[in-house]
C-alpha cells in the first residue's frame, strides 16, 4: 500500500480516482446485478473499493501484507454485493463492513493455523484464478475444469491446482460434511480403516448414484458443493426459484443416500 498526495493506492488501484455513487444508485445497480447485468455488478464492486479499505484499516496490525488483505476484503465485498437484497430495511454499507470483517477474520484465522508459509506469488495466481474461476461459471453457466481456469490465467495447470490448494482452508476433523436432520456426519467419519476394502464398493455406489440422477440435479450439487455457491446463486444460474433449487438438492442428496 502506498500513500501518495493523500491519495492510497493499493493492489494497482488508486483509491482516489474511484467513483462516489449515492445510496440510491447503489441500490439501483444492485437490483440489476441480481437480475443478470454483470456491467451493473463491476460497477458496483469498483465503486465500493474505499469500503474495503475502510475496513482493513482495522486489521493493519495484524501484520499481513495490506495488499493481500485488500484482496481478501474485496472478496467479502462481492459475496457482499452477490448476497444482499434491496428490499432489506438496511444500508449495503452496513451489510457490506459486516461481510468484508469476516471474511478478513477468517483468513487471520486461517493464516494464523498454517505452519506453511504461502509465497507471495502463488497466492496471486490463487487470486486470479478465483476470479476467471468466477468468470467462467457466469458465462459457461457451469463449474469449469482447471484447464480453462489455467488457460484464462495463461498458466499451467499444476501451478494453478498447487496456488489454489495453497491457500485453501484447513479441515477440522469434527467438522459436519453432512447432515440430514438427524446427527451429523463429520470428516472423522469418512476417514476410513486401511485394512478395509469397503471403500473402493462404496466409491463405486456413490458414482452410481450420482450417475443415476438427472442432468439439473448434477447440475446443481455440482455448484453447490464443488462450486460453493449458495442456493440462490444456483438459482440464478439455472433459472428458477431458491425453493426448487432446496427441494431438488434435497431430493437428490436422499436418492444418492439410498443408494448406499
Amino acid at each position: 500500500m502506498r500513500f501518495c498526495s493523500g491519495r492510497v493506492e493499493i493492489s494497482g488501484v488508486d483509491t482516489a480516482a474511484l467513483p462516489v455513487i449515492t445510496e440510491e444508485e447503489k441500490r439501483e445497480l444492485l437490483r440489476r446485478s441480481r437480475a443478470g447485468d454483470t456491467a451493473a455488478r463491476e460497477k458496483m464492486i469498483v465503486c465500493n473499493l474505499r469500503l474495503v479499505l475502510s475496513v482493513i484499516q482495522r486489521f493493519a496490525n495484524k501484520g499481513e501484507d495490506p495488499n493481500d488483505l485488500f484482496q481478501v476484503g474485496v472478496i467479502g465485498l462481492i459475496k457482499a454485493i452477490d448476497n444482499f437484497d434491496p428490499a432489506m430495511n438496511v444500508r449495503f454499507a452496513t451489510y457490506g463492513v459486516a461481510l468484508i470483517a469476516g471474511e478478513l477474520r477468517r483468513h487471520l484465522r486461517d493464516a494464523a493455523s498454517c505452519a506453511l508459509h504461502v509465497p507471495r506469488s502463488t497466492k496471486d495466481l490463487a487470486y486470479h484464478a478465483l476470479r476467471a474461476r468466477e468468470e467462467l461459471q457466469r458465462t459457461g453457466a457451469r463449474e469449469p475444469t482447471v484447464e480453462e481456469i489455467a488457460s484464462a490465467v495463461k498458466a499451467t495447470r499444476a501451478d494453478v491446482a498447487t496456488a489454489l490448494d495453497a491457500i485453501a482452508r484447513p479441515c477440522s476433523l469434527s467438522e459436519p460434511v453432512y447432515a440430514d436432520g438427524g446427527e451429523a456426519i463429520c470428516v472423522l467419519d469418512q476417514i476410513s480403516d486401511p485394512e478395509s476394502d469397503a471403500d473402493w464398493v462404496q466409491e463405486l455406489q456413490f458414482r452410481d448414484a450420482v450417475a443415476a440422477l438427472g442432468a439439473r440435479e448434477k447440475k446443481i450439487l455440482s455448484m453447490r458443493y464443488l462450486g460453493g455457491h449458495t442456493q440462490m446463486q444456483v438459482a440464478d444460474a439455472i433459472g428458477i426459484s431458491q425453493a426448487q433449487v432446496s427441494r431438488l438438492e434435497k431430493s437428490a442428496l436422499s436418492q444418492i443416500k439410498a443408494s448406499m
